[in-house]
Parts: C-alpha cells; sequence; structure tokens
C-alpha cells in the first residue's frame, strides 16, 4: 500500500518547513513536496503607507538578511524619485550588502550546516549541532563565529545597529563613514580573510568523503539567474540579469531588473505558502532556474578579486559546463565569503568612502518603482506602485529563496528516491533529505508570499485526539504576469 512520510519541521534553516515523501505500492518515493508552513503578507501590509517608509517596513521581513530587503527597497523608492545616488553612499550601500553577505553565509555554512560536514550525516541530533562542532572541532566553529561576529560588527559600524538598521534610506544614506570607523574595519579584514582561507582548505578536502551527496542533492540540468556586472563579475549591489543554461552558454542577457515581468513569471501551488518563480520563455515548470552563491559562482567570467579568484578557477574545474550539484552551494559560499572580504578592502580604501555628501534630496518623480540587488539567497526584487500623493497602491517582491522552489523540490524528490528506504528508514535517510534544503539555504520569512486565494484547513479533533471532521479550500493556481 501507497504510504506517506513525514519530515516536519525541516531542521536547521531559517524558518518554518516541513517535507512530505509519499511512496507507491511498491515503497518507492514517488512524490516529494517542500512545504512552507508559515505565511506573512508583507505585499498587503504596506498598501496606503508612505513610499518613504517602505525601506524600514520591508526591513522587517527578516532579521537574518533585512540589509538586503533595505537595499532593495531603497533602491525601489530612489527609482521612484528618479534619481541616482552621491557615489560615496553608493559605496557605503554596497559595503554594507557584501557585510550582509559575510554574516549570512557564515551563519549558513558553520552553524547551519556545517555539522553534517563534520559531526556527520548519521551522527546523533543530539550532537550533530553547533555545540557539537565547539565540542570535537574548535578552531572551525570559533573561525566561524568570528567570521560572522565581523559581518554584523561591520553592520553595526556602518548602519548603527546590527539588526533593521535605519541608516540606508531613498536617495543615498543619512550619515557619512569616518576615517576612524573605516581604519577600525579595515584593521580586521586581515584576520577574518585567514579564517576563509583555512575553512576554503578544509572544505575542499572534506566535500571528496560526499561524493554520494553531490551526486543526488539537487544535481540536474537547470537555467541560473543573476545580476552581472558590464564587466562580467557578480553584480551583488547592481548589474543587469544574466540567464545561462546548464552548459554554462547565455540563454539571455543584460535584462533590466525593471523589466522582469516580461520574462519572469509567477505560479502557485495549493501545498505551500511559497510561490514558483519561472523563466517565462520555458513555461511552467520548465522554465525552472536557480539563483544565489552557486548560480552567480556559475554566470560569471571572473571573481575581479586575487584571492577570490584562484578559488573561482578550481571551482569552475569540477565541470566542464556549469557546476550543476546543488550541494556545491556551500563550496560557493565559501568563496564569495572571500571575494566580499577582498572587495570590501578595495572600497574601504578609496579616499571617497569618507566624503561627507551622501544623500541626494528628490521629490516623487516616478509613479512605479523597482529595485533589485543579490542577497546571500540570490535575486531579490521590490516593486512598488504608488499614487500621485506617494501612498502605496500596490507592491510585489520576487524573493530570492522563492526563485529556487522548483528546483528545491525536485533536488528533495532526487535524494529522496536515492537514499530513503520503505522497509528499514533511518535518521540519517532523512537528514539527507533535510540538508537538501539546507544547502540552498532558504530564508523562509521573506519567502512566503501567495498569491490568489490563499488555501485553508480546518480539521475538527475530539479530545482523544480523533479526527471528526475536516474542511478544505485549495488555492488557485495562478500565474502572476
Amino acid at each position: 500500500m501507497s504510504k506517506t512520510i513525514t519530515i516536519d519541521p525541516v531542521t536547521r534553516i531559517e524558518g518554518h518547513a516541513k517535507i512530505t515523501l509519499q511512496l507507491d505500492n511498491e515503497g518507492e518515493v514517488a512524490e516529494a513536496y517542500f512545504h512552507v508552513t508559515q505565511f506573512r503578507g508583507f505585499e498587503k501590509i504596506c498598501v496606503g503607507r508612505p513610499f518613504y517608509e517602505m525601506p524600514y517596513l520591508m526591513e522587517r521581513i527578516c532579521g537574518i538578511c533585512p540589509v538586503s530587503h533595505l537595499l532593495a527597497s531603497a533602491k525601489a523608492c530612489d527609482a521612484l524619485l528618479a534619481m541616482k545616488v552621491p557615489p560615496s553612499a553608493g559605496k557605503l550601500r554596497r559595503i554594507l550588502n557584501l557585510a550582509q553577505l559575510i554574516q549570512s553565509h557564515a551563519l549558513s555554512f558553520f552553524y547551519l550546516s556545517s555539522p553534517d560536514f563534520l559531526i556527520g550525516m548519521d551522527a546523533d541530533p543530539k550532537e550533530r549541532n553547533l555545540f557539537g562542532v565547539m565540542r570535537k572541532h574548535p578552531e572551525l566553529g570559533r573561525g566561524g563565529i568570528r567570521m560572522r561576529q565581523f559581518g554584523q560588527q561591520v553592520i553595526e559600524t556602518l548602519a548603527g545597529k546590527r539588526i533593521h538598521p535605519g541608516w540606508v534610506v531613498p536617495g543615498g544614506v543619512n550619515e557619512p563613514l569616518s576615517v576612524e570607523k573605516r581604519d577600525k574595519l579595515l584593521a580586521q579584514i586581515p584576520e577574518v580573510i585567514a579564517i576563509a582561507q583555512k575553512a576554503l582548505a578544509w572544505f575542499k578536502i572534506e566535500f571528496e568523503k560526499f561524493r554520494e551527496e553531490i551526486r543526488t542533492f539537487a544535481n540536474f540540468p537547470s537555467l541560473f539567474m543573476g545580476l552581472v556586472t558590464p564587466d562580467d563579475r557578480a553584480g551583488y549591489y547592481e548589474g543587469k540579469l544574466r540567464f545561462t543554461d546548464s552548459h554554462g552558454n547565455i540563454v539571455a542577457d543584460k535584462l533590466e531588473a525593471a523589466n522582469y515581468p516580461e520574462y519572469l513569471g509567477e505560479a502557485v501551488e495549493p501545498f505551500t505558502f511559497m510561490k514558483f518563480p519561472y523563466y517565462k520563455p520555458l513555461g511552467y515548470p520548465e522554465g525552472m532556474y536557480r539563483v544565489g552563491p552557486l548560480a552567480r559562482i556559475n554566470l560569471v567570467e571572473n571573481c575581479g578579486t586575487p584571492l577570490a579568484q584562484q578559488e573561482w578557477i578550481e571551482f569552475r574545474a569540477l565541470e566542464r559546463g556549469a557546476v550543476l550539484s546543488s550541494f556545491h552551494y556551500h563550496y560557493a559560499r565559501l568563496i564569495e565569503i572571500l571575494f566580499a572580504l577582498e572587495h570590501m578592502e578595495e572600497y574601504l580604501l578609496d579616499p571617497i568612502i569618507t566624503k561627507s555628501h551622501a544623500r541626494y534630496s528628490a521629490s516623487l518623480n516616478n509613479l512605479e518603482g523597482v529595485g533589485c540587488c543579490e542577497a546571500p539567497r540570490g535575486t531579490l526584487i521590490h516593486h512598488y506602485r504608488v499614487d500621485e500623493q506617494g501612498l502605496i497602491t500596490w507592491a510585489n517582491l520576487v524573493i530570492a529563496t522563492g526563485h529556487n522552489n522548483l528546483a528545491m523540490n525536485r533536488g528533495i524528490l532526487q535524494a529522496a528516491r536515492h537514499f530513503v528506504r520503505s522497509e528499514r528508514l533511518t535518521e540519517g535517510m532523512l537528514n539527507r533529505v533535510e540538508a537538501v534544503i539546507r544547502a540552498f539555504d532558504p530564508c523562509l520569512s521573506c519567502s512566503t508570499h501567495a498569491y490568489g486565494q490563499m488555501p485553508l484547513q480546518i480539521r475538527l479533533v475530539a479530545p482523544d485526539g480523533k479526527l471528526l471532521d475536516a474542511i478544505c479550500r485549495e488555492s488557485f493556481s495562478e500565474k502572476h504576469v
């Protein structure tokens, strides 16, 4: 008989989710679903608010990556004002974005995923956590904590607060960087670069032990999408969107983020509150693509900083075309941390960074604005419409984690079919299915935005736990155009 296996909750991720595996009559995995079980309606909450409040409202979407929403929202507001920010403010925003990348990637790699590598995929969950890492591998554990601390300290030094800072504003930033603060940040970078290099050297040996996981963790052909600069580097703060295929060939290039509805659609399924973006020319679900560290490393022609460039060359040598296994999101994160540290140092050494003019002023000039940047987990788009008084009438958020939704669902199916054996379930089997999701490092608080009618389930349960009645309303499976 058919059977359902539920993994609830999915552990060591940001947010709330479960996985359902459906087995057929022979006990083989037939389907797999990644259910995001929380809902947050920020696109509706903001309607009626003045547009200049949006950066501070939108960064409340998440406590892990608030800077990403702060920047994308501020850039959308810049577009409503029809203005560019001062050069010093542009570089300060870039530094803030890189600091966000460092702290978030350190959290994902060292706190959430390294227990699988260091303690073991099959280890007791009581040991397979950060505390177990600190006991058995204290140097790596301390290094990860220090790296995240540095990223948070940069955010605090620039913006006044580590979480939900109110520093980035439409038109620039509200306070310039002093020479003293700049020098304080510069003095710490060599230490953190050394930590990143040690982590990379260790992981390049360690991942050889996970060949089976590399083969089966969302390892399949797909498109990749991300921002790219004119000199073919990853555009973490700005750039044009590029799509490449699994062979590394460019499918579409120099796409304006403001025109995203022309090439991105958003579908909805009844089993999750997270939308399913797809590449419109290929349709749904064939237009699956991936974003984030793996995509960014695959999309670019160079890193542009000496240490990260060498690591990028080694990474790309893993495959003849694009690197397809989502297990290598972990590897790509470490390379991006190194790149972010080198690039941050370049910006801090630029004399313009301490210029006092850090904000321009303007009135409302456009009734529609789109802001786009690269969050740690991938491309983030904020799209606002306002009335003549500058009040928000409509908003759409295309979240980094959402872009990967199709790939995550297909990835857990691939891993479950390989590892799960219904006649003898083990914790390690199910942990590997969860680990596919951890490789993508989803931020579910950011990404739970649904379109159309919301699904509804009401269950009437007796005191003894017996189900007496149930009402179920499915969501509309619409596509947002």
